[in-house]
């Protein structure tokens, strides 16, 4: 296989969908208190907001060098490399990563900036790996890439605004932040940016809303894949994937999580849901 599929922690892929689609992880980093931990290597889900419920974390793109190791050890035995990282309106991940690219010899990297993160970030890693296995050109693969960002949607709902304005992720938060106490807010990428899409009252109405917006696109015929989406509420992801499975059949569901780094900018308890076109 001539290229090499690269995407970072917020992809939320399990250690073993990663060694089945021989893709590589750079880790972003969480820091609570005076440790700091290696997203999905050195911290758990559970310690994750188990810890943040007493202290605010950070987080912090990986160092420059991190992605040169990767790199020059890929570069061993690839000719190209597709790098694929949360949008860039959110972390300078991307950015990073096309630094690091300019400075490595003997391999070509490709960054890719899926402007979202989580699960749709993975179904974005994992279809250039299927297609790298597949024999498909770097080209081939950022070509199917674009493709896939004209129908790939992502919006979820939050308990309340204070993660994302504290940590200066949200654009345009003025609109709702008047009438927060009894709204639930629906959120989306737009322009790689997090900005709010609508306020709808109690969080059952907010999930209901986003269940509407799937359904408006399946509309437009073909078949879909989708992530059900936590932040430390399994069971309610579970019963959300059972309730869209009865109702949307077609659709292949899965469910993520929102990890640590997302998570520190959403909160507890924050829901979400995506999809993109197969």
């Amino acid at each position: 296989m001539n290229t090499a599929i690269v995407t970072d922690s917020t992809a939320y892929l399990t250690a073993e969908a990663r060694r089945k689609h021989n893709i590589h992880m750079i880790p972003l980093q969480v820091t609570i208190g005076m440790e700091s931990f290696e997203e999905e290597q050195e911290l758990t889900v559970e310690e994750f907001y188990r810890k943040s419920a007493i202290e605010m974390p950070k987080t912090s793109q990986p160092p420059i060098g991190e992605f040169i190791r990767l790199y020059n050890r890929l570069a061993e035995n690839h000719q190209e490399i597709i790098s694929i990282h949360l949008s860039s309106g959110i972390s300078g991940t991307y950015a990073g990563a096309i630094q690091a690219g300019e400075l490595v010899e003997n391999v070509n990297v490709h960054a890719f900036d899926s402007e979202v993160s989580c699960a749709m970030q993975g179904f974005y890693a994992v279809k250039a790996a299927e297609m790298a296995s597949n024999g498909a050109s770097a080209a081939e693969i950022m070509q199917e890439l674009e493709k896939m960002k004209k129908t790939m949607q992502a919006y979820f709902m939050v308990e309340d605004l204070k993660h994302l304005q504290r940590g200066g992720r949200l654009s345009g938060a003025q609109a709702i932040v008047g009438g927060m106490l009894q709204i639930k807010p629906i959120l989306h990428f737009h322009e790689t940016k997090i900005i709010p899409f609508e306020k709808v009252r109690t969080r059952k109405k907010a999930m209901n809303r986003i269940v509407a917006l799937l359904e408006e696109d399946l509309r437009s015929g073909g078949s879909y894949k989708a992530a059900v989406i936590h932040a430390n509420r399994e069971e309610d992801a579970i019963q959300w994937k059972k309730e869209l499975v009865e109702k949307f059949p077609s659709v292949e569901f899965e469910i993520s999580y929102f990890g640590p780094v997302i998570g520190t900018h959403l909160g507890e308890g924050s829901m979400g849901l995506g999809w993109v076109k197969k």
